[in-house]
């Protein structure tokens, strides 16, 4: 249905993320793909559409999970799962499916877990992963562009087998998708970083295991949130983490990194309590990751989520909050454009060309200064409030990225 463009465009973000770079620099040799920009959409199958532009829709806690669409043995509920695919379809975005949990039927211990079933945790049956799998494939075809093993398989929350196991579903799915649709996109199992241990018990293991087999997926996973407290400066040394593991374990440079779930201010670890995180912060902290996402070689972040507010996530995703104001800007920076970034006192992309410079500084914590590049005559926070600047000038940068260019183009980057 999409398939031809959205393979075209995650080839293109493969390719962008493969250049060889001095330290400290990532550059794309072609545009960077919309699909950069993931969301999560709780209310999809109930045909929500967001207010911002987004590029690629996670499936998870969107009442589509394996044990609610496979609530007996054999015996499917289709309905909410076709709904929330058409719709996205609909948005003309590219779709990740979750395969995992396990249905209570299936679960080899069915007193592991109990989100969003009881026994969610448990390892399956491997006959039943394996006709899931198949039904799942074999009906969706093209209309699902990449498929996830497991959510965070690193917290006994969701799963409680061994990462030798895991890899073991991740091969068997792998070794289906792949007979159904070539083209389709094969996600690790993810896991979270900021609880270290439970990351470093899962993690490098499961990367070991997947060797063995021969790296039977397409791209790594992660969730990058920081701790409560956290910044995104937490988080660029959560991705700096899983990209030394990933070189340890020599997964090979065709694979990419993919952060399937972010955001900030959640409660935990331990008694770390969350935080509500409004106005600018909110806004320059969304734009932040996704430029992050340039800087550190990150090829695609999914924003957890676009909902009501429910006290548990610190930066709302809601028609004209701040959060989705900063999401919504820095698409149009980033979406479609050539890049080159660098990490320094301050990190700075480059956009666009020396005839119609865009440019875009930041700094992940503190402040310092940048000097506003020639041909610039007006700089725009990640909130859109755009005031003149005067070319060769220096100013203040801190958390709140600022762009660079002109009022003619700032203007055309935000036509819908």
């Amino acid at each position: 249905m999409r398939r031809a463009l959205v393979t075209t465009l995650s080839c293109l973000a493969l390719l962008a993320s493969s250049v060889p770079l001095a330290a400290g620099a990532q550059a794309a040799e072609n545009p960077m793909p919309p699909t950069q920009f993931g969301m999560h959409v709780i209310d999809i199958a109930q045909g929500a559409v967001p207010s911002v532009k987004y590029g690629s829709l996670r499936l998870w806690d969107a009442g589509v999970a394996w044990g609610q669409v496979e609530q007996k043995k054999g015996k499917y509920w289709w309905n909410g799962l076709d709904a929330a695919i058409a719709n996205a379809n609909s948005q003309k975005v590219s779709s990740m499916y979750v395969l995992g949990s396990s249905p209570t039927w299936a679960a080899k211990d069915p007193s592991q877990g109990k989100y969003p079933n009881k026994g969610a945790a448990s390892t399956p049956d491997m006959n039943a992963w394996k006709s899931w799998v198949t039904a799942v494939a074999q009906r969706y075809g093209n209309s699902i562009d990449s498929y996830q093993i497991w959510n965070e398989a690193n917290l006994s929350d969701f799963y409680q087998g061994t990462p030798k196991e895991m890899a073991q579903l991740t091969k068997e799915a792998y070794t289906i998708i792949r007979r159904y649709d070539p083209t389709a996109k094969v996600v690790s199992a993810s896991s979270t970083v900021r609880l270290e241990s439970a990351y470093q018990r899962f993690f490098p293991a499961y990367l070991k295991e997947l060797k063995k087999l021969g790296w039977p997926v397409d791209v790594i996973s992660i969730h990058t949130y920081p701790a409560g407290t956290g910044t995104p400066a937490d988080r660029a040394k959560y991705i700096t983490t899983a990209k030394s593991d990933m070189k340890k374990a020599k997964v090979p440079a065709s694979k990419g990194l993919w952060d399937t779930e972010i955001n900030y201010g959640i409660k935990g670890p331990g008694n770390i309590k969350g935080r509500q995180i409004t106005g600018d912060t909110a806004a320059a902290w969304t734009a932040q990751t996704y430029l992050q996402n340039l800087l550190y070689g990150v090829d695609r972040s999914y924003w957890y989520y676009w909902y009501q507010p429910d006290g548990r996530l610190g930066i709302v995703m809601q028609p004209g909050t701040p959060g989705a104001v900063g999401y919504q800007t820095a698409y149009s920076w980033v979406a479609d454009s050539y890049y080159s970034c660098t990490s320094g006192d301050v990190n700075v992309c480059q956009f666009g060309d020396n005839l119609n410079p865009e440019v875009v500084a930041w700094k992940s914590s503190g402040t310092g200064t940048y000097t506003v590049p020639a041909n610039a005559t007006v700089q725009c926070t990640a909130m859109n409030v755009c005031t003149p600047v005067a070319p060769g000038t220096s100013v203040s940068v801190g958390s709140m990225p600022l762009w660079f260019g002109t009022a003619a183009k700032n203007s055309a980057n935000q036509q819908p």
